[in-house]
């Protein structure tokens, strides 16, 4: 089971919206509902992303080679 963040989708656009951690099945539909409470809810995507660029170390070669797989 994954634990998935979910909040809630308030009305007013003044009130903040609710956080939940939710366990699921990867394979399962996001929820739309909170199962307990019928609240209008999205999931909520986490996390981030890295970049990798051509750079060079500190002797001043290159630290992507060919066959690297960095370029």
């Amino acid at each position: 089971m994954t634990t998935y963040v979910y909040e809630t989708i308030p009305s007013d656009k003044n009130e903040p919206p609710k956080l939940y951690e939710i366990q699921q099945s990867m394979q399962e539909a996001a929820l739309t509902k909170h199962p307990e409470t019928g609240e209008p809810i999205r999931r909520v995507v986490l996390g981030g992303y890295g970049l990798m660029t051509p750079g060079k170390e500190s002797d001043g070669s290159s630290c992507c080679q060919p066959g690297s797989g960095c370029c």
